[in-house]
């Protein structure tokens, strides 16, 4: 027998019933269609490729349909307060007057002045608080009301050490401070 006969014999007999042999072969078959593919296509521009980026901004949206944000730039409405009731600033100002507390003052004064103008779940939140931990003394600029909508403002108050924010939230017309947050400078 010639050795080319034993080769194809081995090759069809041995070979090509295990998986590695029909891996190889596999991998001869899709080596060669690149390879047939490349010759083909003829030599191609270094510079393209996977990182190929587009010369300008891709936009699918034309520039003069207006504004597509997701942020309304519409002026939030003006804070509606019940008749006889505290605005946002009265509130947030008495709230803040209470907050910074004064010496001496014991926890449960300190609390019992902020009840009033917080709501339940503040109050809550505030229970085990102490004025002794309050970081700032005294109000430093004017108060800035940030309306979102007719029941719900935001209200910055530049103090001395730093800013607080107050969430203030109107369900009923009575403005009420629903969250504190400090940001120390």
């Amino acid at each position: 027998m010639s050795a080319v006969r034993r080769a194809i014999e081995f090759l069809f007999t041995r070979a090509l019933r295990s998986r590695l042999g029909v891996a190889l072969l596999l991998a001869v078959v899709v080596f060669g269609v690149i390879g047939a593919a490349r010759l083909v296509s003829g030599p191609g521009d270094p510079a393209a490729g996977l990182s190929n980026r587009p010369s300008r901004p891709i936009t699918t949206v034309a520039p003069t349909a207006g504004d597509d944000g997701l942020v309304a730039t519409a002026t939030p409405p003006a804070p509606v307060t019940r008749p006889g009731e505290l605005t946002p600033e009265q509130t947030a100002g008495k709230f803040v007057t209470a907050w910074l507390g004064r010496p001496g003052v014991s926890a449960e004064q300190w609390q019992s002045d902020m009840r009033p103008l917080s709501t339940p779940a503040l109050t809550e939140k505030l229970a085990g608080a102490d004025p002794a931990g309050v970081p700032a003394t005294r109000v430093s600029d004017e108060v800035t009301l940030q309306p979102r909508t007719e029941r719900f403002v935001e209200v910055l108050v530049p103090l001395d050490t730093g800013r607080l924010r107050l969430e203030l939230v109107a369900p009923e017309g009575r403005w009420l401070v629903d969250a504190v947050d400090w940001e120390q400078e």
